[in-house]
């Protein structure tokens, strides 16, 4: 079975175009930050060497100190796919990440946003 395309991408080519997004809707960088950090446990040192390192997604993801516990609470369409009903345990992580980005772009509040 062949990987997806994304799998193999580096985390910080993508980064931008997730503050780019947010930043058009008046949201910030440290909001993107804040939403990648609470997703996946990094702290900021260990984020600016992923970026630093050009880390692929599969790794970035494989190697996450500790997925948030309440990713189960995160639901609806992304892509056109239920982020809930994705079978790919990596592409459901990465399609968290963006229905997160999403909502943060659509003016949700960080405590909806980081379901609190």
């Amino acid at each position: 079975m062949n990987k997806h395309k994304i799998f193999s991408m580096a985390f910080a080519s993508v980064y931008p175009h997730y503050i780019n997004k947010a930043e058009k809707k008046g949201r910030t960088k440290e909001d993107v930050d804040t939403i990648i950090f609470w997703l996946t446990g990094y702290n900021n040192t260990d984020f600016e060497n992923i970026l630093k390192n050009k880390t692929d997604f599969e790794t970035f993801f494989n190697e996450a100190p500790q997925l948030n516990p309440n990713v189960s609470k995160i639901t609806g369409v992304i892509c056109g796919y239920r982020v809930e009903d994705i079978e790919d345990p990596l592409m459901q992580k990465i399609r968290y990440l963006d229905k997160l980005i999403d909502e943060l772009a659509r003016g949700k509040s960080m405590e909806k946003i980081l379901r609190t």
